[in-house]
Order: C-alpha cells, then sequence, then structure tokens
C-alpha cells in the first residue's frame, strides 16, 4: 500500500507558521482563488516554481464564456454535455455556463486585457463548439496575458504572501480535516504551515507521458497529495492528448491550438491527403480525442510519425495576426506557418479526472479544496470541450473562496508524526526511473489502450513500487514518488473501464456501453475502488 506520507516528521519539533488560507499553485486556478480569498483572509500561496510557471501560461486559445447574443448558456452546456460523453455532471455543467460570464468580468477587472474588434470582445470558435465564444488575448497568448494580469495583483497584494521555489511534501490531517501543509524551503528546510482551508491548484499529470504539452512541473502532486491524505480521485481513466502538437526535430513538443483548426486549418497525411472525413462528420473540428486516434491511425497506416498541419490557404495577413505565439515559435526552427505544412502528432494534454469536488470545490477531506486541471468537477466529463479549463477554474474558484469564507477558525493543531521503517536511499538514478515510466505509460496508457498492454504496463510500474520505503530526500524524488502514484491510478482505472468513451479508448472494447459503464470510477486509499452510478439524468 502506498505509505501515508512521503517523509518522516514530527510536526512538533518543526518550525510553523499560520494563516487563514493556503493556495497551492500558480496557474490561473491559484492566482485567481488568492486574490479572491485575500479580500476576507490572510493568504499564503506557495509555488513550486515561480508565480509564471505553470500550465496556464501556455495556453493559447482561450477561454469559453457566453458573451455573444447569439450564443446562450443552454447552447454552452449543450456542447460541453456532448464532448464529455455522458459522463459530466448536469449540475457542474450549469454552474460553469451560468457563472463563466461572471468570471470573465472578474479577469477583466483584475487587469486581463482581452482582444477587441469594433470595440467588442473578439470572440472566436473552437473544436465542438457550435458557437463563436472563445475570448482570446494578444492572439494565442491567452494564458499568458492572464497570468501576467493575476500575478502582478497577487504579488502586490498586501494580504498575499508568495512563497516562490517551495515543494509541498504533504497535506497534513486531524481525524479526517486538512489542517495545513508541510513544505520544504528552497535550502531544504521543513516546515508546518497551518491553515483554516487549504486549495490545491497544482496542476495535472502531463509529465505521466513522454510526449507532452505541459512544462516540466507538472508531475500530479496534488492528485498523488490528495490520495494520500484521503480524498476520493475520479475519472483518471480519461487523459486528453491534444491532437496538433508540434513534431520537429530539435523543437520541444509545443502545442499548436485548437483554434488554428477552429480558423480554417486542415490535416493532411505525408502522402498530402486530407483524412478527416473517414473518421468524423465534423472533420477537423471534431472532439479532440477523435481527432488524435485518427492520427496515430494515418500516422500508423502510413508508417510516420507525424501528420501535417495546413493553414496555407488562408492570408498570411490572418495567420500572423490571429497566431503570433506560434508564428514566431515556429520561425525558430525554419518552419513558416503561412507558408509550410506544419508536421503535428498527439501529446499528452490534460487530465480530465482528478481530485473529486463539489460544486463548492470541497473534497470529501474537509477543509480541502481543489480547484483547476487537479480537480474533478465533474465539468468535463470524459472529454474536456475546448477552453472550458480556464472557466472552470475562475468559476469554481470564486465558489470555493464563497465557501472557505463560511468556515470557522480551527484550533491550533498538537501532535502529529509520521515514522516508518524507511532506511535505504533510492537505488537507481531517478532520471531513469522517470524516462522509463514515461515509456511506459506511452506505450501501455497512451492514446490507444488494451487488456494485456494495460496489465503489462501495471506489472512494470508495480516493480518502482519499493521506492516508496525508501528515504527520500530530493525534489526529483518526491516528484517521481507523485508521478508513480498517479500512473497507478491512471493504469487501474483504465483497466477497469471495458469500454471506450472520450478520452479512454480500448482496441479490445471499441465502443461505449452507456448499460454498464456510465458511471464514475472513484478510487481511495483506504477503501479502494468505489464506482458511482449516475441516474436518472439525460445524456447525448
Amino acid at each position: 500500500m502506498i505509505p501515508r506520507y512521503l517523509v518522516d516528521f514530527n510536526l512538533d519539533k518543526l518550525p510553523r507558521t499560520e494563516t487563514d488560507v493556503i493556495v497551492i499553485g500558480a496557474g490561473i486556478a491559484g492566482l485567481f482563488a488568492a486574490i479572491k480569498a485575500s479580500a476576507t483572509n490572510k493568504v499564503i500561496m506557495i509555488t513550486k516554481k515561480s508565480l509564471m510557471d505553470s500550465n496556464t501560461r501556455y495556453a493559447q486559445g482561450g477561454i469559453a464564456a457566453v458573451i455573444s447574443e447569439d450564443d446562450s448558456p443552454a447552447f454552452h452546456r449543450q456542447d460541453t454535455l456532448i464532448a464529455g460523453a455522458g459522463l459530466c455532471s448536469h449540475d457542474a455543467v450549469d454552474v460553469l455556463v451560468h457563472e463563466g460570464p461572471d468570471g470573465v468580468r472578474d479577469l477583466i477587472q483584475m487587469g486581463t486585457q482581452f482582444d477587441y474588434e469594433d470595440g467588442v470582445l473578439a470572440l472566436t470558435k473552437e473544436g465542438a463548439h457550435s458557437q463563436r465564444r472563445i475570448l482570446h488575448a494578444n492572439g494565442d497568448a491567452t494564458g499568458y496575458e492572464i497570468v501576467r494580469a493575476l500575478s502582478e495583483k497577487a504579488a502586490n497584494h498586501p494580504n498575499i504572501e508568495v512563497w516562490n521555489d517551495h515543494f509541498i511534501l504533504d497535506l497534513i490531517t486531524v481525524d479526517g480535516e486538512c489542517r495545513g501543509v508541510l513544505t520544504e524551503r528552497p535550502d531544504g528546510q521543513r516546515v508546518f504551515v497551518e491553515g483554516k482551508a487549504t486549495v490545491l491548484c497544482s496542476g495535472g499529470t502531463g509529465q505521466l507521458y513522454r510526449y507532452t504539452t505541459n512544462p516540466d512541473i507538472a508531475t500530479g502532486d496534488g492528485i498523488a497529495m490528495a490520495y494520500r491524505a484521503g480524498a476520493h480521485i475520479q475519472d483518471v481513466e480519461f487523459v486528453q492528448f491534444h491532437p496538433t502538437s508540434l513534431c520537429y526535430p530539435g523543437a520541444p513538443r509545443f502545442l499548436i491550438s485548437e483554434a488554428v483548426r477552429g480558423e480554417g486549418a486542415v490535416l493532411r497525411n505525408i502522402r498530402g491527403e486530407r483524412f478527416m472525413e473517414k473518421y468524423h462528420h465534423q472533420l477537423e473540428l471534431a472532439p479532440r480525442d477523435i481527432v488524435a486516434r485518427a492520427i496515430v491511425s494515418e500516422m500508423e497506416e502510413t508508417r510516420s510519425t507525424f501528420v501535417y498541419l495546413d493553414i496555407t490557404h488562408e492570408s498570411s495577413e490572418m495567420v500572423k495576426h490571429r497566431f503570433p505565439t506560434i508564428y514566431e515559435f515556429c520561425m525558430q526552427f525554419g518552419l513558416d506557418l503561412t507558408s509550410d505544412w506544419m508536421p503535428v502528432a498527439p501529446a499528452a494534454h490534460y487530465m480530465m479526472g482528478g481530485v473529486k469536488t463539489d460544486l463548492n470545490g470541497e473534497t470529501n477531506v474537509k477543509r480541502l479544496f481543489a480547484c483547476g486541471e487537479v480537480s474533478a468537477t465533474g465539468v468535463h466529463g470524459a472529454n474536456r470541450l475546448a477552453s472550458n479549463s480556464l472557466s472552470e477554474a475562475i468559476v469554481f474558484g470564486r465558489r470555493i473562496v464563497q465557501r472557505i469564507n463560511e468556515l470557522t477558525p480551527v484550533t491550533v493543531v498538537t501532535s502529529v508524526a509520521s515514522a516508518t521503517d524507511r532506511t535505504e536511499p533510492p537505488m537507481q538514478a531517478i532520471v531513469e526511473k522517470r524516462l522509463k515510466l514515461q515509456k511506459i505509460m506511452v506505450r501501455y496508457v497512451g492514446v490507444r489502450r488494451n487488456l494485456k498492454g494495460l496489465e503489462k504496463g501495471i506489472e512494470e510500474l508495480k516493480r518502482q513500487m519499493p521506492i516508496y520505503q525508501s528515504v527520500l530526500t530530493k525534489r526529483e524524488e518526491f516528484e517521481f514518488v507523485n508521478l508513480l502514484t498517479c500512473a497507478l491510478l491512471t493504469s487501474d482505472a483504465a483497466l477497469m473501464r471495458e469500454e471506450s468513451r472520450g478520452g479512454h479508448f480500448r482496441e479490445d472494447f471499441p465502443e461505449r456501453d452507456d448499460l454498464l459503464w456510465r458511471k464514475h470510477i472513484v478510487l481511495n486509499r483506504e477503501q479502494g475502488t468505489v464506482e458511482e452510478r449516475i441516474e436518472d439524468v439525460e445524456y447525448k
């Protein structure tokens, strides 16, 4: 069994700091929640790197909200439910589509400068959206602009204390209630941060896979520490692979936004043939999981490691204006978006599942909240609709703060200690272990899965489990253990779900099975697997 704590400690012997609210993570979820909470609370915001390092800053497409008079919450709701493939929480989706516009107004008030056209907010359309409802900033640098505005506000707020380059080792619980976090400072000193509420905004698990659009810091720390603390982990078999990441020698797996296809780009195999009509009536604007699998099929059929994304038929002025970041990035490698076909392939992009929450972002562990990609609010179901992630972070961030403001103060934590018989340091170099784990996940728990591969993958992952009994001292060791925990959870859930739905595709069970599998797989450290039926709701 996975141990309760990563390291041995005795809180009585550690320095401690008190605050009202602890926010873990520096993406849109963490920044927004911290700023909202700071109106009436003292906040300590703990980041693994810095305020400008998160998945949010790389978000290109934009943020989905009902702004246009031609749009409606009902349209946004329907699009989200269709993408979510029968597993969305209807209540959570209703919250998202109705409260999203107010969240956008909050972002604007906090200094975010979205793009305008003719004096009104510019809106674009993305895959699987029926309306133009995607707000963007600087063309394709939406995430960067949001983080810029919010981090400036957070850094200068008198009620927010930012701790950069700190690592959260574990959540400290007393009688099923989260009372704070065990943190390691940059110099290695450990400190107990105590608070009346802890908000996990630590992002997803992109580094489970060798090819990912996520930064190096996306190692699933929040999901792993919440699991150790007794939180329910839901829907982690559903991993979204972005269909179009740049696949070019010497270049990182840079994301080429959904919005490029939304503005007319087409996919071609290496023979130059368009192929999406073979796979879906929405062609290039089909849901991401369908596009990603189509690309993998074409790559196998043509024995290639990539396909092409072609927007050369659009005017160069439009392309440069709409996608300046993508254009400039590709030019660094001698690729001209306006005249060249871009070599692309799928890469791990987003975890639909995570730490299960209610409509106020609270987990089953009292005083522990989760927001953003680390959470499973029920909005995304089996497949996230493009640009709903930024909306989810602000909508549920607002709700979390409202709930935190209702909490009563807590008594001071007295004695909590962890002592195990850990004695040995890890044997093999962690960098090798991490690469091996990523290769296992790509091979057996990737875009397409089957029984034999999943069993083989789990068997190989379990060989790494002795590290749980090792004495861990380095950040890369903590990150690897968190990745291993998330890899085991994702693989176990993928093995259990004997159907194909959304971001989970089983070659041995290629059809969706609503009769048996219209339910969530929920994993808990103490209780094991819990399956939750979804009863009496309509679905698409």
